[in-house]
C-alpha cells in the first residue's frame, strides 16, 4: 500500500511557490507532493475543464473522471474560491494550486 501524508491547505494562503504557464491563466502552485510531469498535467486537465465548464462542481467531476481515466482511482478534487482542508493523500498523488482566481486540490488516497 502506498505510503500516505496529510496536507492541509487553505484557499487563501500566503504567496506561490511554482508556477507553470500554459498559455491560459497562470497557474500558481501553492503546495505539491508529485512529480513536475504529473503537475503539468494537473494544469492541463484542469484547463481544458475550465474551458469547458462554469459551475465549480462541473470543474470539479471532470478533472476527477480524467484523473480516474489516465491514472486509476480513487482521485479527490475540490474546485472553488474560498475553502480550507486537510487531507491524506498517497505520496506523490497531490496539488494544490490556483487559476486565475479559483483554488484547485487534486489528490488520490
Amino acid at each position: 500500500m502506498a505510503e500516505k501524508l496529510d496536507a492541509p491547505t487553505s484557499s487563501t494562503d500566503g504567496g506561490p511557490k511554482e508556477a507553470i504557464a500554459n498559455g491560459g491563466p497562470k497557474a500558481i502552485i501553492k503546495n505539491v507532493d508529485m512529480s513536475e510531469d504529473m503537475q503539468q498535467e494537473s494544469v492541463d486537465i484542469a484547463s481544458a475543464a475550465l474551458e469547458k465548464y462554469n459551475i465549480e462542481k462541473d470543474i470539479a467531476a471532470q478533472i476527477k473522471k480524467e484523473f480516474d481515466r489516465r491514472h486509476g482511482p480513487t482521485w479527490h478534487v475540490v474546485v472553488g474560491k474560498n475553502f480550507g482542508s486537510y487531507v491524506t493523500h498517497e505520496t506523490k498523488h497531490f496539488i494544490y494550486f490556483y487559476i486565475g482566481s479559483l483554488a484547485i486540490l487534486i489528490w488520490k488516497s
